[in-house]
């Protein structure tokens, strides 16, 4: 199913290119090969259990020559509805995707070079996403999104920079093992907008690091003082501006361009459907479904304040 590519002319009912456009239009077709990726992606983690493949390898094997032989038979009934210009199958990147995959298992890598091969067979897998109208949505979407997340990326880099000069002039000698330097202090800070363990971070610089000493700190040459509130507006400011606006800077720049690719996506269809006279109808669905998005987005930020919430309270 090729929806951001039509074909050129139409050929004589019951010739071999009508049949095969036909086939590669179909439902059946379309939900068969879903089916067979999915069939390889369980052959190929199955392939990962040593004593599995003693008991049933050849199995496996085979099943997976006869998947690549399902691959290529789906490839030469979509390049051959392209006939007579078989050539226009590759205008379409999400083709030249596919077709890469699967030429990539074909070649003769042995050896050595085995790991390679299986690796390859890992990546039909992600033919997914280019069977799947709604997961190639989201790959769009995210593409689109790749400038606007690098300027939050930016902005977040500029965040942890400044809080790791702040963090190793306040805390380096009480804790030059996570604030001695401004690397160490960078991990750190990396630690904290995860959530993960940030209060004994916190309590080592509140508390002083003779009271509060974790294991590590044995032989580290230091000198314990009790900065509580300082290490109080240094932490608390740190995870509400890094946790929290930041992560909803990149949920809200994700969203806005998968709603984008979805406007997008819908106006190629009806370009090359010839639905002009629905246009008010497929309009107004597209603004219901990018409606309930909105509201899916905002369940989606109040779950995530709360796990936050949740989290700084325990």
């Amino acid at each position: 199913m090729e929806p951001t590519l039509t074909y050129i002319g139409e050929p004589p009912p019951g010739s071999i290119v009508y049949r095969l456009r036909r086939i590669a239009e179909a439902g059946w077709f379309h939900a068969a090969i879903v089916g067979v990726i999915l069939v390889a992606a369980i052959n190929v983690g199955l392939e990962t259990y040593p004593h599995v493949m003693a008991t049933v390898g050849p199995v496996l094997l085979t099943i997976d020559k006869v998947i690549i032989g399902i691959f290529v038979i789906e490839l030469a009934v979509r390049i051959g509805a392209h006939w007579p210009r078989p050539w226009r199958f590759f205008l379409s990147g999400w083709n030249v995707f596919d077709f890469v995959i699967v030429a990539v298992c074909l070649l003769p890598l042995g050896g050595p070079y085995a790991a390679v091969l299986r690796l390859a067979r890992v990546l039909r897998v992600l033919r997914l996403l280019t069977v799947v109208p709604r997961l190639r949505v989201l790959v769009m979407a995210l593409l689109h999104a790749i400038p606007s997340i690098s300027y939050v990326a930016m902005l977040l880099f500029i965040l942890f920079y400044v809080y790791a000069v702040m963090g190793t002039v306040l805390f380096a000698r009480n804790d030059p093992m996570h604030f001695g330097t401004l690397h160490d202090s960078m991990f750190s800070l990396l630690r904290i907008v995860t959530l993960e363990d940030w209060t004994d971070l916190y309590y080592i610089q509140a508390m002083g690091s003779d009271r509060y000493a974790i294991e590590g700190f044995e032989g580290v040459a230091r000198d314990p003082r009790a900065m509580p509130i300082v290490a109080s507006m240094y932490f608390v400011t740190f995870v509400i501006i890094g946790t929290m606006i930041v992560l909803n800077l990149f949920i809200g720049v994700v969203i806005s361009s998968m709603t984008e690719a979805q406007a997008e996506n819908a106006r190629a269809m009806l370009e090359q459907r010839g639905e002009g006279e629905d246009l008010g109808a497929q309009l107004a669905a597209m603004e219901r479904r990018m409606q309930e998005m909105a509201e899916q987005m905002s369940v989606l930020r109040s779950n995530v304040e709360r796990e936050n919430a949740a989290r700084r309270q325990g």
